[in-house]
């Protein structure tokens, strides 16, 4: 047996350890429970050794979906009393116990790779699926665009990028006041320097006890929350998700009515978060209008949705040659750049999957492949992990890490089905 085919093997073995019964956590102890995004990647992998498996993932993620179309970002289906805040915390008013927010909506882009891999075989679920991705997508389209047509976030956690230093200075015009005493669990499986500070932290549960004295009202959230943040994740991957939608539901006959019309509407919103001034895609204020003034590897997800830019592409060999470990999550010549915390600096393997698919698809190959290969090499020397300092390489955060696995079967190692 060759070292690929041990990486492999340890792969679908992480997968199958973090199952818990139809739905994957992304790592044992530090997440015990169904993230959106992770486990939508999650299925990604799973396709590429049981097709069957994978599409009971995005089956889970769907039976939580709230009524108004809000698919949670967190599904608590079993309790833990290891992990804070729970569903005490969060008060979420869904069909399965869950969070107030949302996530990165990347379910319907990994829902029609996994059906080009045997149509026949997802033709069904896809036709099952169709309306409740339809459903979450128009929900963000209600509720979260901003004046400008791009997707907002009303917490950190929903864009997936915790403490990304585009919300430093949003987060500093919170007092965060009568949060009260608690006690974080994350620190007690990793060390603190590499998670989000206290002052982060802090806000972060104030802002969820607002949304839980609210009743996670879209409404009154939309009046009353401080935070709203024009996000790139959020809005190129709900972009490219609406585009996968589309092409899947003209495939099978589905109604795809308006689809089109609002796939305009987010290229539009997508193409206004250009931040002139820094050359670069950013995150916006959705209250002032004022971007960020922050790249990230978020920006470098145009080409995902679908979008072309010289400059953005200009920026992204720059950051090549800056590290060895590419794409760090924020510039390493930035004065917020810290290596190893979480979204300031790390390399994270998936979101250089998207990214990768993006460079690809908009036939930019030689940059796809260089990604790839330097992926490759980061997840076969460091292991499996949640994500790896841009300065050393080093892994960071959780181990044995889901959709770190799932991005080696699926995008970092094409030889996978081949062993």
């Amino acid at each position: 047996m060759n070292a690929q085919t041990n990486h492999n093997r340890e792969a679908r073995n992480i997968l199958v350890q973090n199952d818990r019964g139809g739905y994957t956590v992304p790592t044992e102890g530090l997440y015990p429970y169904q993230w959106n995004w992770d486990s939508a990647i999650a299925a990604l992998g799973f396709a590429t050794f049981d097709l069957k498996r994978a599409w009971q993932e995005l089956e889970t993620l769907f039976s939580g979906q709230w009524d108004d179309g809000m698919v949670p970002h967190i599904i608590f289906h079993k309790p833990d009393p290891s992990y804070f805040p729970g569903l005490d915390v969060w008060q979420g008013t869904g069909p399965v116990a869950s969070t107030g927010i949302t996530q990165p909506p990347v379910a319907a882009t990994m829902a029609r790779l996994i059906f080009e891999q045997d149509k026949a075989a997802g033709k069904d679920m896809i036709t099952a699926l169709f309306p409740k991705m339809l459903a979450w997508h128009r929900w963000f389209l209600k509720w979260r665009v901003d004046a400008n047509n791009a997707i907002c976030v009303t917490h950190p956690w929903e864009s997936g990028r915790d403490n990304a230093p585009e919300w430093d200075a949003i987060l500093t015009t919170m007092k965060a006041e009568g949060v009260g005493e608690y006690t974080r669990r994350d620190t007690g499986h990793v060390d603190a320097s590499m998670r989000p500070t206290k002052f982060d932290y802090d806000r972060y549960i104030w802002l969820v006890q607002q949304g839980a004295a609210l009743k996670w009202d879209q409404q009154k959230l939309l009046e009353q929350n401080p935070f709203r943040m024009a996000d790139p994740t959020t809005t190129f991957l709900l972009l490219r998700a609406h585009k996968d939608l589309l092409s899947m539901g003209t495939e099978l006959g589905l109604d795809i009515s308006g689809i089109e019309a609002e796939i305009e509407t987010l290229t539009a919103g997508a193409e206004s978060l250009w931040n002139q001034a820094l050359g670069s895609y950013d995150a916006r204020n959705g209250h002032t209008g004022d971007f960020a003034g922050c790249m990230s590897n978020a920006s470098f997800l145009c080409w995902f949705a679908g979008l072309e830019n010289a400059d953005q592409l200009a920026k992204l060999q720059t950051g090549f040659a800056n590290t060895n470990f590419p794409v760090a999550s924020h510039p390493t010549t930035s004065q917020h750049y810290d290596s190893c915390r979480y979204w300031r600096g790390p390399t994270w393997a998936f979101m250089n999957m998207l990214i990768g698919i993006g460079l690809a698809d908009q036939g930019h190959a030689d940059l796809a492949e260089r990604l790839r290969l330097a992926t490759a090499d980061l997840i076969r020397s460091q292991g499996f992990a949640e994500y790896y300092d841009s300065t050393t390489g080093a892994a960071a955060g959780g181990q044995s890490f889901t959709w770190t696995a799932a991005t080696w079967l699926a995008w970092a190692n094409p030889n996978e089905r081949r062993d």
